[in-house]
């Protein structure tokens, strides 16, 4: 039986920029039809901030929503959730918003991570999937620009969602408030749809992540747009597959712009040191290769999209395009030498999380059929029936959530125990470190910052943050 599909746009504000540490503070959203028509009321929510977090001060600055806030006004993760796979993530939902994939999603699979449900099924499972209109907008901006402003920020190309929004006359009253954000995306995708229809409905299609392997796996030159590429290109270029991404599913690009001819006599390491991106000026050029994942919505297209009068603008030459893909065909030791700078970043990249906490360790491995039916009994259960149900999972980072997935939410089932637990755990989350602590850090930096703001309502946050920090201390000490 084919579901009917609907659209859920929706956006977070969170206590900073880490999905795997960090918290989501709100959660908004709308369900239109896919003619971006309303579909039942918005959605809006806070969620509670557990006691072994402090949010970055600098992501209290701009959402404007302080832990007293949510304390107040928020309900826990265990009971948003229940809400949300009740009644947001129905069949045939398509979740979509801005910058999304890479950013909210990610907090949403840690979030649903921490609370005993299956991390993925929400964005897949039962004819669901995802979009992300930030690579649209920056497609149709490379592509199709023509029947929008497009919005420049100190001298450069800028798609931010609230300069898009102010260009185009679209209303948009409290940016990075989650609900006027997703207002705001849905004004942004019907103008799109309104202005180039076509591209629009090619790119929602697109996001199948069959359809972008076929496009990718010819091993043709198609166009690419990636904010991973250069603003005065309008982060778009002529890209061409060189091999299988061996760890994600996915392929490595090359960004045909570029002669291959230097990077071929780097070493692999000095290949590993240039994949990383870097913010000095002076660094040689990096290599141009990417990862391509099929699954988050790559907004790609064939090579005949290229008109001659986008590829002046994008100063795009076919000629060298061609030539530089027959270099990279005429030398296969290169791309072997690619795969092995990759398999060197990917150690690093292990080295990196090998000390992450249980909320951290999603990535770690995939959770069986017998731990999976455990988790769901879990999220059944009664506060008072956890703990026992829990002394049946054998997936090592389940044993170790359990204790905080049950205090997080259901702090009043404690036992004494249980209870000195949480209380161990929260101090060592907030103070271990001494001057180095999470505590330490967060204090130095309300002290810079209320030594540099004068907006009022900005210091009045600032204040919030301190009295929230003195708040949980004596819980700590």
């Amino acid at each position: 039986m084919t579901v009917k599909q609907t659209i859920f746009w929706y956006d977070l504000e969170t206590t900073g920029t880490n999905p795997r540490a960090g918290r989501v503070m709100q959660f908004a959203g709308q369900r239109t039809d896919l003619a971006l028509k309303p579909v039942g009321e918005p959605v809006n929510v806070l969620i509670r901030l557990g006691a072994d977090i402090l949010p970055e001060p600098d992501a209290v600055l701009i959402t404007g929503i302080t832990p007293q806030m949510t304390l107040a006004d928020g309900i826990t993760e265990a009971e948003f959730l229940r809400f949300f796979s009740e009644e947001v993530a129905v069949p045939g939902t398509v979740f979509a918003g801005f910058n999304s994939v890479r950013f909210d999603d990610e907090f949403m699979r840690f979030l649903h991570w921490r609370n005993f449900y299956d991390a993925y099924a929400w964005e897949w499972k039962d004819g669901r999937g995802r979009w992300d209109l930030l690579d649209v907008v920056r497609m149709t901006r490379a592509l199709r620009p023509e029947g929008m402003e497009w919005p420049m920020d100190n001298g450069k190309a800028s798609n931010r969602l609230e300069l898009l929004t102010k260009a185009n006359g679209l209303a948009h009253e409290n940016a990075h408030d989650a609900l006027s954000d997703v207002q705001a995306c849905i004004s942004v995708a019907k103008l799109i749809r309104e202005k180039q229809p076509k591209l629009y409905d090619y790119l929602f299609a697109m996001r199948d992540k069959k359809r972008v392997a076929e496009l990718v796996e010819r091993d043709q030159p198609f166009v690419y747009t990636s904010g991973k590429y250069d603003s005065a290109f309008d982060k778009t270029s002529v890209a061409v597959r060189i091999a299988q991404n061996p760890s994600s599913q996915g392929s490595l690009v090359y960004d045909l712009r570029y002669d291959p001819t230097p990077f071929m006599a780097l070493s692999v390491t000095e290949l590993a040191e240039r994949w990383q991106w870097t913010r000095d000026e002076n660094a040689p050029p990096r290599l141009p290769v990417k990862t391509l994942q099929y699954n988050r919505c790559p907004a790609v297209a064939p090579l005949s999209v290229l008109d001659g009068h986008t590829q002046a603008r994008l100063k795009v030459d076919l000629g060298l395009i061609a030539k530089h893909r027959d270099i990279l065909r005429e030398n296969p030791q290169f791309i072997q030498d690619v795969l092995a700078a990759l398999k060197l970043l990917d150690a690093e990249r292990e080295k990196r999380f090998t000390s992450a906490t249980v909320d951290e360790q999603l990535y770690d491995g995939f959770v069986d059929d017998k731990n999976a039916t455990i988790m769901s009994v879990i999220r059944a259960a009664a506060a008072e029936e956890i703990s026992d149900i829990g002394k049946d999972l054998t997936d090592v980072r389940l044993k170790g959530l359990l204790p905080l997935y049950k205090a997080r939410n259901f702090p009043r089932s404690l036992s004494d125990d249980e209870r000195a637990e949480w209380d161990a755990h929260c101090y060592a989350a907030i103070m271990e470190g001494g001057t180095e602590s999470r505590l330490a850090k967060y204090m130095h930096r309300l002290q810079q910052l209320s030594q540099t703001t004068t907006n009022a309502d900005k210091r009045y946050l600032i204040e919030e943050l301190q009295l929230y920090a003195e708040s949980i201390m004596p819980a700590l000490e």
